[in-house]
Formats: C-alpha cells, sequence, structure tokens
C-alpha cells in the first residue's frame, strides 16, 4: 500500500450516495487528497444518515445505490488516482425488525436460533421472568394499558404472522403457531391444517440449543411454513379462518396476552430498560445490541465483504468504530491484519491525558482526537484560566471542580442510563462471592456500590486485560491501582477489602469462568460509562470555555505549551507515524473554526468578562421574570459568538440538544416541556432584540479575521504534523458548524470546485481579498498538499520532525518545526496579544535557500524575521530548494 497523504471525510446517505460521491473524485484529486474517508456503507436502517446502525452485513446499502452504484464511485476514484478507506462497525448492529434478519430470527427462535450466539445477550437472567427470553422495551406506557387499548395487534401476510405495535413488528415463534392454527382448522374443517398445527406445536423447544435440536427445529419449521403457505394458496377457506382467530386475539387482551407469554421475547414499557435490559447495547441506544465479535463465525459473517474488498483492493484500509466496546480489542485488530496485512488501520480510541495507544496492537495509530487537544491547545491563553473560571463560577453557580463534576455525572449516567448493565455486572460478582467464603456476607447492595465506586473514578475509558496474554499490562495495572485508591477516598462507608478483591478479579488473579466474566464485562461498561458521562453530560454542563469540551480533550487542561506540543509530536513520529490528524470529525461538538475563534475569548478575559455580565442583565427580562438558567445561557453566548452568523432555527435546535444532554433540567427520556419552551422563548426573545443582535455582531467582528488566522495555523499544523491529514467534508473552507445533525449539511461540491479551479489562477492579494469564500483555507490546504505530493518521504514513515525555536519578544507567539530538514512550517499562537506584532523576533534557517510554498517568496537561510516570513500571509510553509 501506498502510503497516505491525506483523507477526506464524507458521509453517506440517501441524499448523497455513492453516485454523488463518485461525482467528486475529480475534485478531491485536484485537492491533493490521496483517500476518500466513507462513513459506514454496508445495508443500515432505512433512512439512516449515517450508517451506524448495520441491520445486514452481507451486503452493500440499497439507499445509497448498492452494488452497481458502489461499482461505479470506486471505479471514478481509481481513474482519479484516489483510494478508499471504510469506517465499520464491529461492536453493535442495529435491531430494527424485520430488516435485521439475524435479530429477526434470534426473536422468532430464542436460544435456538442460528444467531443466539451472534448477540451479546444474558438468557440466564436472575429474574425467572426473563430468562431465555429478551426484553424489548418499545412500549409508550405499562404493558397492560397498551394491550387495554389495543395497540398491540396480531396480523398474517400469506403465511407469515407477526406482531405489531405501530412501527414495531416482530415475529410469531413457531411452536406458538398451534393454537391458532387449531382452532382455525376446527373452524373451516381443514385436516390438513389440524395437522400443521399439531406438527408447529411439536417442533423441538426454543430453549433447546443442543446442535440436532437446533438443525431439527430450523429444518422442520421451514418444511412447515412451506406447506402452510401452499395451503392458504390452494385452499380459499383457510386464510379466512386464520384471519377470524387472529380478529379474534385482537379483541380479547387476556388470549392475546397469553400468545405474547409464548414468544421468545418480551414487550415492555421503554423505561424498563434503564434496569433490565438483557442485552448489550451500544451506550443507551436499546436499537443497537452488542455484538459477540470474539467468536470467530460472528467475525467472520460480519466481515465477510469487508475483507474481500481489502483483498481485492477496493479498500486501503479501515477505521475501526467504537474499538473500546469489543471484549478483546487487540485479538480483533489482530484477526484484521492477519487477512489484510497490509491494510491501513485506525482505532476510534479516545486517549485520556497521558494515557498512551497499545503499541502491540497492529494498526497506524487513532483516528485523531488526540491531535485536536494537542493542536487546538495551543492557541488557549493558559494566563486567562483563572479569570475564566471566576466568571463561569459567578455566573452560573457552578463549580470548577472538574473532577469531581466527572464523578457525580458518571454515578447518574450509572443510575439513570446504564442501570442494567450496572446490575448485569452485580449479578456477576454475587455468584462470585457465594464462590469465595470470604466474600460471601456482603450484600447485593454493597456489591452493586463498589462496582460502582470503581467505574465512577475510573480514570481513562477502559482497561484491555485479556484472557489471551500471560500478564497484565503495566498501564492496566495502575489505572486500576488509581481507580481503587480513589474510589477507597471517596467511599469510606465501604469495605476497603471488598475494593481489593474486586481489582484483584479485575486483573485476573482468580481463575474461573465467572471471574473471566465480570473481568472483561467491567472493560466494557467502564468506556459507555465514561463516554455517556462526559462526552455526552459534562461537555454540555462544564461551561467555563465550550472550545475545550471537545472528544478527545479534557476541559480542566487550560491550553497547550509549545513544549508539550512539540514533545507529542516527537512522539507521534516516533511511535505511529501514520496515525490520522483530525480537527473536525462527524462527531466533534464543534468544528475546527468555532473553537479557533472561541479560543480567542482566553486573550481578552476582561472585556469578554464585561461583555457577558452586561448582556445578562439587559436580556433577564426574557426569562419572563423567572429563574434565569444561567449556566445554558452562558453556553448560547458562547455558541452565539463561536457560530456567528446563525440563524435562529439552527441555534434552537442546537440549544435544545445541549439543555437535554445536560441533565440539568430536561433530558431526552424525560423531557420538561415547560422548561424547554422558557428556553426557546428566551432565544426567540434576544433575537428579536436588534440591540442585543448589534452588540453580537460589534463584539464578533474583531475576532474574524484573527479567528481565521487561528484556523488557518491549526490547519497547516495538521497539514505537516507527523500524521496523516483528516479533513471533513466542507471544512475546507470556513466552517461554522455545530455538533450533529448540524456538521451534516449539505456540502455545496460545485461552489468547492469552482473556488479550486479559480484559485490555481488567483493571485495572493485576490486570495486574501476573497477571505470571506475561504480562499486562504483552501490555498494553504492545497498548497501544503501538493508539497506532499512531491515530496512523501519528509512528511510520512521514516521522515524526522525537530522543533524550531524562535528568539524575540513575540517568541511564545511562534510554533515551528522541521520535517526532514527540507520542509519548515511557522505559524503564529494567540494572535490578538501578538497583534501583528513580531518586532525582533527570529527563527533561524538552515543553510540553503528555501520556497515560501504559500507566497512564492525565496528566502536565503539564517536568522530571519518573523515580520518578513509572515508579511504577505498569516502561515508560512518553507521548502528548501538546495542542500547547504
Amino acid at each position: 500500500m501506498t502510503e497516505p497523504r491525506a483523507t477526506y471525510r464524507i458521509q453517506l446517505h440517501k441524499n448523497f450516495t455513492f453516485d454523488d460521491a463518485a461525482a467528486i473524485a475529480d475534485y478531491l484529486a485536484a485537492l491533493g487528497i490521496s483517500h476518500l474517508y466513507c462513513s459506514p456503507y454496508l445495508q443500515a436502517a432505512p433512512g439512516s444518515m449515517h450508517g451506524y446502525d448495520v441491520v445486514d452485513c452481507r451486503r452493500l446499502n440499497d439507499e445509497l445505490g448498492g452494488a452497481p452504484a458502489h461499482e461505479r464511485m470506486h471505479a471514478a476514484l481509481r481513474q482519479h488516482g484516489v483510494r478508499q478507506i471504510l469506517d465499520v462497525v464491529p461492536n453493535h448492529m442495529a435491531i430494527i425488525t424485520p430488516d435485521n434478519p439475524w435479530w429477526w430470527d434470534v426473536l422468532e427462535n430464542g436460544p435456538s436460533s442460528n444467531y443466539a450466539a451472534y448477540f451479546d445477550v444474558d438468557w440466564e437472567s436472575p429474574e425467572r421472568r426473563l430468562r431465555n427470553s429478551i426484553l424489548l422495551p418499545v412500549l409508550s406506557d405499562q404493558y397492560g394499558f397498551i394491550l387495554d387499548r389495543h395497540e398491540i395487534q396480531l396480523e398474517r401476510d400469506g403465511a407469515k404472522l407477526t406482531v405489531r405495535y405501530y412501527d414495531n413488528r416482530f415475529p410469531v415463534a413457531p411452536r406458538s403457531l398451534d393454537t391458532i392454527l387449531g382452532a382455525a382448522a376446527s373452524g373451516c374443517g381443514s385436516e390438513e391444517l389440524a395437522f400443521l398445527a399439531d406438527a408447529f406445536g411439536s417442533l423441538p423447544l426454543s430453549t433447546a440449543t443442543d446442535h440436532n435440536s437446533i438443525a431439527r427445529r430450523h429444518r422442520d419449521k421451514s418444511v412447515l411454513q412451506s406447506s402452510l403457505e401452499r395451503l392458504i394458496n390452494s385452499r380459499s377457506e383457510v386464510g379466512p379462518a386464520i384471519d377470524g382467530v387472529i380478529a379474534g386475539l385482537n379483541r380479547d387482551q387476556q388470549a392475546l396476552h397469553a400468545l405474547l407469554e409464548r414468544q421468545n421475547y418480551r414487550v415492555a414499557y421503554w423505561r424498563a430498560a434503564s434496569r433490565e435490559l438483557g442485552y448489550r447495547r451500544f451506550f443507551d441506544i436499546n436499537t443497537l445490541a452488542g455484538l459477540r465479535m470474539e467468536d470467530e463465525r460472528v467475525f467472520e459473517d460480519t466481515h465477510f465483504l469487508i475483507l474481500r474488498w481489502l483483498k481485492d483492493g477496493i479498500l486501503d484500509g479501515l477505521r475501526i468504530d467504537h474499538i473500546d466496546g469489543l471484549r478483546e480489542p487487540e485479538h480483533y485488530l489482530s484477526r484484521i491484519a492477519e487477512h489484510a496485512p497490509d491494510a491501513w488501520l485506525l482505532a476510534e480510541k479516545i486517549l485520556m491525558p497521558g494515557e498512551r495507544l497499545r503499541g502491540s496492537w497492529p494498526i497506524a495509530g487513532t483516528t485523531g482526537y488526540d491531535f485536536i487537544s494537542r493542536a487546538g491547545g495551543l492557541f488557549v491563553n493558559r494566563e486567562s484560566e483563572a479569570a475564566l473560571t471566576k466568571l463561569f463560577c459567578t455566573l452560573t453557580g457552578q463549580s470548577a471542580e472538574y473532577d469531581r463534576l466527572a464523578v457525580e455525572k458518571k454515578r447518574l449516567i450509572m443510575s439513570e442510563v446504564l442501570g442494567s448493565d450496572l446490575n448485569r455486572l452485580t449479578e456477576l460478582f454475587v455468584e462470585i462471592c457465594e464462590h469465595h467464603p470470604h466474600h460471601r456476607d456482603y450484600t447485593r447492595h454493597e456489591l452493586h456500590e463498589v462496582i460502582r465506586e470503581l467505574a465512577a473514578h475510573f480514570p481513562v475509558y477502559r482497561t484491555y486485560v485479556s484472557c489471551l496474554a500471560s500478564e497484565i499490562n503495566p498501564d492496566d495495572q495502575r489505572y486500576l491501582n488509581e481507580a481503587v485508591s480513589a474510589a477507597k477516598a471517596d467511599s469510606p462507608q465501604i469495605d476497603s477489602r471488598l475494593f481489593d478483591f474486586l481489582v484483584e478479579i479485575l486483573s485476573l488473579r482468580f481463575e474461573g469462568e465467572l471471574e473471566e466474566e465480570l473481568a472483561m464485562r467491567f472493560q466494557q461498561f467502564t468506556s459507555p460509562v465514561m463516554a455517556k458521562s462526559i462526552e455526552d453530560t459534562v461537555f454540555y454542563y462544564f461551561n467555563r470555555l465550550t472550545s475545550l469540551n471537545e472528544v478527545g480533550c479534557n476541559p480542566a487542561r487550560f491550553g497547550t505549551s509549545v513544549e508539550e506540543f512539540h514533545n507529542e509530536n516527537a512522539y507521534i513520529q516516533k511511535t505511529w507515524p501514520l496515525a490520522m490528524l483530525a480537527t473536525s470529525t462527524h462527531d466533534t461538538k464543534r468544528s475546527e473554526d468555532v473553537r479557533a475563534r472561541l479560543n480567542l475569548l482566553t486573550e481578552i478575559p476582561d472585556r469578554w468578562y464585561e461583555t457577558v455580565t452586561a448582556w445578562t442583565e439587559i436580556n433577564r427580562s426574557y426569562w419572563n421574570s423567572e429563574e434565569p438558567d444561567r449556566n445554558a445561557e452562558y453556553l448560547l453566548y458562547q455558541t452565539l459568538i463561536g457560530a456567528w452568523p446563525i440563524e435562529l432555527a439552527r441555534i434552537q435546535e442546537y440549544m435544545l440538544k445541549a439543555v437535554r444532554e445536560a441533565k440539568l433540567h430536561t433530558t431526552w427520556t424525560q423531557p420538561n416541556e415547560i422548561y424547554e419552551n422558557r428556553l426557546a422563548n428566551f432565544i426567540g426573545g434576544i433575537f428579536s432584540d436588534r440591540k442585543f443582535i448589534d452588540g453580537v455582531k460589534a463584539f464578533v467582528e474583531p475576532l474574524i479575521w484573527p479567528g481565521r488566522i487561528t484556523s488557518l495555523a491549526q490547519t497547516l499544523l495538521k497539514l505537516t504534523s507527523p500524521g496523516v491529514p483528516d479533513f471533513y467534508q466542507g471544512s475546507e473552507l470556513w466552517n461554522l458548524a455545530l455538533v450533529d445533525p448540524d456538521n451534516r449539511r449539505p456540502v455545496d461540491y460545485h461552489l468547492l470546485q469552482r473556488l479550486l479551479i479559480e484559485l490555481r489562477s488567483a493571485t495572493l492579494r485576490e486570495i486574501l481579498e476573497r477571505a470571506d469564500e475561504g480562499l486562504p483555507k483552501l490555498w494553504t490546504i492545497y498548497k501544503a498538499l501538493a508539497l506532499r505530493a512531491d515530496h512523501p518521504e519528509w512528511f510520512g514513515r521514516g521522515s524526522t520532525y525537530e522543533p524550531i525555536a524562535a528568539r524575540g519578544d513575540a517568541s511564545d507567539h511562534a510554533v515551528a518545526f522541521m520535517r526532514s530538514a527540507r520542509a519548515i512550517t511557522i505559524v503564529p499562537r494567540l494572535v490578538l496579544k501578538l497583534g501583528g506584532r513580531w518586532k525582533d523576533t527570529v527563527v533561524k534557517l538552515p543553510n540553503g535557500v528555501w520556497h515560501n510554498e504559500l507566497t512564492g517568496d525565496r528566502i536565503n537561510g539564517g536568522e530571519t524575521l518573523l515580520a518578513v516570513l509572515m508579511e504577505k500571509f498569516p502561515v508560512c510553509l518553507l521548502s528548501r530548494e538546495e542542500k547547504p
């Protein structure tokens, strides 16, 4: 595989298909992109706008154009020299029935399904009523009231009977057809139908899991189903007789209840999912069920097409989604690498501060969230931390103790969102303690609490303790020790010996199937706890500086020093030179350009303090004399500054999502309409206030160009730092996008293609004059990628990275480094404080003649004033024309 130069991420859906992607192949090639990076495109749930809800791994998504359109896209990309990588989803599948044939088979046949082992289902629930049954929390009310209102109905389509609840459809277990068909046979006098009724009732039980019983069940039910189909088609009285029985069942709640009790699933009130769900989900999404990817058969069946595409060269690599959801991540990655040893593999792994990607993983690196933190932090003025902390606390009344807040929100998530997962772990721990006399007297509540507290204090997303490894990784042991020390200190009421026992189990120091199961499942639990509590709660609650509330970032870390940036870049060059570098993704809470502008607030803390304080006073009346929600209000003001100009509808939608995610006054599961209406009225009120809007415009105006300079600096750092730069669709121009769905708005590729064509013949002056159109950013990307194309050896594997120190009054405002002694990047930071006044600040260029790729100027080596280098364009990219 040729080393990748740059990737371009697109979001495929019914409104942007394979053919639409094919149509931009020439544009991507002209821009300098080497790899199109596609969102998942196996068959997803109908209407999916992202592709992560796969329902069938054996075929391409029909809404994208299916196999024929996929072939056309591949041909177009190859024609223009663009390769392809694909986002894949190994952790889960969407269980939208009947679109997912595997899940449908599980619901129809229970543990006897051919796919029962594919999904991470607990068939041995401690609740006898749920044993060998799958809880389906889809009802809007208690089951009995739903029955009373006749909202659950039995339906027939030919020989197929289904249970319908509005848009939800479920199969009828074959054995339970006996009473329906038997009653219909009596009604129409059909002996053949009576025979089929008895035969269906004699099928092997769904709880039979031996090979012979499963094989006989599926063979016999298939034959019986075909026979029933023929009988209905050949005897006109049979269908109406069955329909009559069905109509009677639909009128008789008790009879329908009796039929539902014979199914391999239990339809239930949606709130039951928080405590009793018997299958592992993707986070808290009930319609996404976890897969047992550690099973070889599951791996082969879910990756059949993907591995074939890698083998045939249709794909160069994969982006592995949610690697932390898998039971054995390294084992999974090793299997991919065995099938495709030359593939470029990237893992969506969120690294916490100080955490390192496992060197034993056979991948090229992460998908680049760590670079968002590393690079973005350069543009945060650390000297303003105290001032912005004071503003946040004074205005909102919230605490700035981030670590304490994180623990509190983890407890909240485990209590209200992931309760069923926690209960599942607790049950395992109860069984384990029964076999350990020193611990069997602990109550279920104590065991529940010790698991909860250890997870709440976990410092990283998860550990990677493996049953396949001979010993525990020192990093894993360290994280476990850190967690247990913090949990003990925060929970003195819990017997410390119980904490120690749990950590020993999680370290695999005890042999036993149950002990191993708890250790492995705990690791799959802490990751969603971290994600839901931090990414989807704290990031909408801790609003001190929202540009830091980003995936891969820690809002408690106020900025990055130049030295820290260089050290991390040097580490990446040494260990993961082909890792992905991201600044905006489909998952980021704010685009790179929004964050760039917001970071400027750290350079004007006094002005920001005065402005926000004034705004809260003049806008108080729009809260209708009720107590204001200052936390949401402060988030709103930051959002307006970062994303201005923005339409009322966009900000309304964003703020509704934000306050529900914050889970303070309203949530997705328990929306507080009164509060939400108050907030909507407040936003509408201030948007109608011309004086306030003029004030926003006046505040933003002087930040626009400095924000763009910061964006250019971020972009050039991404383009030339160790790793492979990734560009999210549309981010090659200024893109003031918020979290999804805002960041999935259509991209105008006709505009982009036209601008790129015009760019090639434009003068530097014209490019800067057309800054509002985004040409400076497009120009920076175009020229840097051209340099990478001409000299890939300067930037890829085997290249070198060397920091360059600036000297002078403004030296702290410069970030400079050299790649392979042939290319130099110089960008400004904290540009408001700099004010363009480089004064006597210089960098020493190595001997030789250097060419400025962005201005066309030629510079001789030696000490060079930054004022000269930055005079014509805000950032600088130099290439050496000749060796010394």
